[in-house]
């Protein structure tokens, strides 16, 4: 019983500490900010480079 009691615990203790950082992400936008910050990275790479047109 003791075991299960620990297992127990430390289960919620994992999933606090993921609903915590979840709600720290959506409270302050991180997830759009990164995405525009990746967003202008993967501009400036592709924009650099010469376009082959074949017109």
């Amino acid at each position: 019983m003791a075991k299960l009691a620990k297992a127990l615990l430390k289960l919620l203790k994992i999933l606090g500490i993921v609903v915590a950082i979840l709600f720290v992400v959506y409270f302050w936008n991180l997830d759009q900010k990164v995405l525009g910050w990746a967003y202008q990275q993967v501009n400036l790479m592709f924009d650099r480079k010469k376009v082959n047109q074949v017109f």
